[in-house]
């Protein structure tokens, strides 16, 4: 299994939303890069949902629960989306303040590369964000 971010503006879609619906595409991806480790994503890896702009918080968690296929927002066929289905809320939100003062997170891409907007995180750095938000191994087999 393999761990992600993603990010959303919670204005423009928010956490609550994403509960709501509870499989949502995740499409509007416009970076080559983000649009790469979209087509990385597998059928039951996990990801954390991050607030940007307002919050700047990671406050969810999704599962992939359909692989890379055609965004149907896209104006042509080269962009990608996948479906992601709740999993569960983060008991603590984990803001970027936090992150960026936990000793071991010095290298996550969040900080590395905090424009992207989906990225890779490594299993230690998600065992870590799961502490600090209080994610219990329980909470990600729902």
């Amino acid at each position: 299994m393999n761990y992600w971010l993603v990010k959303s503006e919670p204005d423009a879609f928010s956490w609550q939303e994403q509960i709501t619906n509870d499989v949502e595409p995740w499409t509007g991806i416009r970076n080559h890069q983000a649009k790469k480790n979209l087509q990385s994503m597998k059928n039951g890896d996990l990801a954390f949902f991050y607030h940007s702009n307002v919050g700047k918080e990671i406050v969810g968690v999704v599962r992939i629960v359909k692989e890379a296929y055609p965004d149907p927002t896209a104006p042509d066929q080269k962009w990608f989306c996948v479906d992601v289905k709740t999993v569960c809320s983060v008991p603590n939100p984990v803001t970027l303040k936090q992150i960026k003062a936990t000793p071991g997170l010095e290298e996550i891409s969040l900080i590395k590369q905090s424009r992207l907007s989906v990225m890779p995180i490594a299993p230690e750095h998600w065992k870590i964000l799961c502490q600090l938000g209080h994610v219990s191994e329980e909470d990600l087999k729902k």
